[in-house]
């Protein structure tokens, strides 16, 4: 079975879809977490998605990086920003800045109250949308970064099925970075072996090559047939 965690606001359905479409049988468990690279360096998640940067202690990892998510400032529906298509932070400078400190639901709440405001991720402010909150973007915030990661090396204590287990990591990140199921990485092929009845089946099609005319004797200048003896 794999094993992937992944931090809150990024979907996998793309990805869990065309996994189940190539390993019917293929067993594949996702699981949500706020650190989903703590998950993988203690071998509790085979893959991870996470938000970068992520701390650099413990077993070293590897990292792609995904895509980018924009900042949003999530604000009381009343709020005289509310109606901008965007903000910049010296616009939020007199505002009190909420840090998350339990939940981000949690969070949302306090500025539903209209106690603060919250910066976050696109995708978090959509995952946790109230009808009494809006999102404006931050255009002069720095963007965040979702990865994909996993171990660098396989631990020193393997399980017997380590093979297996790095195989299948190995199709769920080519899942992700969209190899196609067809596709190897460096392993060619195979010739298909040819039999008599393959051979025979090519040459079916091919024709054999004219045996030369044979050229009949000239005739005389008179139009008669030259005789021999």
């Amino acid at each position: 079975m794999l094993t992937v965690a992944f931090v809150p606001g990024v979907t996998l359905t793309k990805w869990t879809r065309v996994w189940a479409e190539r390993h019917p049988g293929g067993r594949l468990q996702v699981s949500p977490t706020d650190d989903a690279a703590a998950a993988v360096r203690d071998g509790s998640a085979d893959v991870g998605f996470v938000r970068l940067p992520i701390p650099e202690d413990g077993p070293e990892l590897t990292v792609i990086r995904l895509y980018s998510e924009v900042p949003v400032a999530v604000l009381p529906k009343e709020h005289p920003l509310a109606q901008e298509d965007g903000v910049r932070m010296v616009d939020l400078a007199g505002e009190r800045v909420l840090e998350i400190t339990t939940t981000t639901k949690d969070a949302v709440e306090v500025v539903a109250a209209g106690a603060g405001v919250l910066l976050v991720p696109q995708s978090i402010a959509r995952l946790n949308n109230r009808k009494d909150v809006v999102a404006v973007a931050v255009t002069d915030a720095p963007e965040t970064t979702i990865a994909v990661i996993w171990l660098a090396a396989p631990a020193d204590t393997a399980p017997a099925d380590t093979a297996q287990r790095l195989a299948a990591i190995d199709d769920f990140i080519g899942i992700v970075r969209g190899r196609g199921a067809r596709s190897s990485r460096g392993t060619p092929t195979p010739p298909t072996p040819r039999t008599k009845q393959s051979a025979a089946k090519q040459s079916e099609g091919k024709q054999k090559p004219r045996a030369p005319a044979k050229r009949r004797p000239p005739r005389p200048a008179s139009g008669k047939r030259r005789r021999t003896w």
